[in-house]
């Protein structure tokens, strides 16, 4: 499948006008499928991100002042005509970012229900009356926006991350300048259509597309940005924390992770694989959620991995337009090189790969690479050490509940992990142990809009999503009164 730049709208959102960037410039946007260029996409950078907060912080005392009725009027109107279009837009997402169609549309209905989750929420920004310890004197605490915040997301889902930063902001008054991966951003292009055609004034939500340290860079040194939201890697979310220190910028962050997903002697160990590789090959594995250290117990440790083997196996892999496909490709050629790796350093140390291990060759061009399964994989292995983003199922076994946690445990990383077993005392004991902030028992896709979503340790700081959601982006005003008794 090929398509033209005609197609999408290619351009910047600054202060209500879709713009091209001030030099020209523009970034090609590649089909991991075909390895064909669909567009050229204005590309921008400081000066572009400079004018987009500027009309942000414009925008800012109307928009603040804008009853939360109104704010979710137009937000929910967003989530509807995301729906309308989601045929078209679920559509640009496969073509530049590779997963299986179903999936697109999946991220796209998802996020049009953040958009319609937040809408609600933001009329509920309660405050509190505190009781008084004295008389004549009153204590409250009322809520107020943040003001002008940064979203920088990547390409795994162009979307979604983005609906996460902008709809809880705009929900609770706060203005935005949304920064997608400029690999992936037509598909979010096509979402601030749903924003502009929903009524959402100038200047309220920006988008800039372009080089990456120059718009971080503005992010962290101009004033007028008060928070800056960001998903992606540790390394990234660290540098985004020194520089922000500079002028106590807040933050919220969603980094990286590497999810155990543990099954117990009670499970069915067929049932369990079938979640297993639900959760891990969705999106070739390239989710920060994704599970991607398998502990199973040395009791069930053969059916189970037989079992996924099977599963496994049946994947239809392909061009992510075409019917019936489970597995895209991955998203771009580093990914395949860094997947490669990371196999070969497993078999150097012992392991045994049961099915996969190595490019599919059978489409001829595009970035495919086929779900693996490992076994007998030890701690040494890199597999083990790195956050995989890849098609790869590691398994390792266990004896005891006490050993499972302190494995599960022993990374720098606490975004997500998840449990197999039909035991509510080990339900309970594993969500009490696990050092994670997303634990999903019997469920390999736990992220709704209604629940929180974030990381414990080096995965993040703070949560998106739920009511946590929203309060990211508020700050709490203490109100002491003195009265007349």
């Amino acid at each position: 499948m090929s398509a033209s730049s005609h197609e999408f709208r290619t351009q910047l959102l600054i202060d209500g006008a879709w713009v091209a960037s001030d030099s020209g410039r523009t970034v090609g946007v590649e089909n991991p499928a075909t390895e064909e260029i669909l567009a050229q996409v204005s590309s921008g950078g400081r000066a572009e991100t400079r004018r987009a907060l500027e009309a942000a912080q414009r925008a800012l005392p109307a928009w603040r002042k804008a009853l939360p009725y109104e704010r979710a009027k137009i937000l929910k109107k967003t989530a509807d005509l995301m729906r309308q279009r989601a045929d078209a837009i679920a559509r640009a997402m496969t073509l530049e970012q590779g997963k299986p169609l179903a999936e697109s549309m999946g991220e796209v209905l998802h996020s049009a229900d953040t958009f319609e989750w937040f809408a609600e929420e933001g009329k509920r920004a309660y405050g509190q009356v505190i009781p008084h310890g004295q008389p004549g004197r009153r204590h409250l605490t009322v809520k107020h926006p943040v003001g002008v915040v940064a979203a920088i997301s990547p390409w795994n889902f162009p979307i979604t991350l983005q609906a996460r930063k902008i709809a809880p902001a705009l929900a609770a008054g706060c203005t935005i300048v949304s920064r997608p991966a400029t690999q992936t951003p037509l598909c979010l292009i096509m979402v601030f259509e749903c924003l502009v055609d929903a009524g959402l004034p100038a200047g309220v939500a920006n988008l800039v597309i372009g080089t990456a340290q120059e718009m971080a860079d503005e992010f962290l040194t101009n004033p007028i940005c008060r928070k800056i939201s960001f998903t992606g890697s540790t390394e990234v979310g660290k540098q985004l924390m020194r520089g922000a220190a500079d002028q106590v910028k807040r933050l919220s962050l969603e980094l990286g992770g590497h999810a155990p997903f543990i099954v117990f002697p009670d499970a069915d160990p067929e049932a369990g694989a079938r979640l297993a590789v639900t959760g891990k090959f969705r999106n070739n594995g390239q989710v920060c959620i994704s599970p991607s250290r398998f502990f199973v117990h040395h009791s069930l440790r053969k059916k189970f991995t037989e079992a996924a083997v099977e599963f496994t196996r049946a994947l239809k892999q392909g061009n992510g337009l075409d019917a019936g496909i489970e597995v895209g490709p991955m998203f771009e050629r580093k990914a395949l090189d860094h997947t490669a790796r990371l196999v070969n350093d497993a078999r150097s140390k012992g392991a045994k790969v049961l099915i996969g291990g190595g490019l599919n060759t059978n489409f001829g061009k595009g970035y495919f690479y086929q779900p693996t399964i490992i076994d007998d994989v030890n701690p040494a292995c890199a597999i083990i050490e790195e956050e995989p983003f890849a098609p790869l199922m590691p398994v390792m076994g266990f004896d005891t509940i006490e050993d499972v946690i302190e494995q599960a445990n022993s990374t720098k990383y606490g975004l997500a992990a998840y449990v197999f077993t039909n035991d509510l005392s080990t339900a309970f004991r594993m969500a009490d142990g696990l050092e994670a902030g997303i634990i999903g028992i019997n469920d390999p896709v736990p992220a709704t809009p209604q629940c929180p979503f974030g990381g414990m340790k080096e995965s993040g700081i703070g949560r998106e999503l739920g009511q946590e959601g929203l309060e990211a982006y508020l700050e709490t005003k203490y109100v002491a009164i003195r009265i007349k008794e």
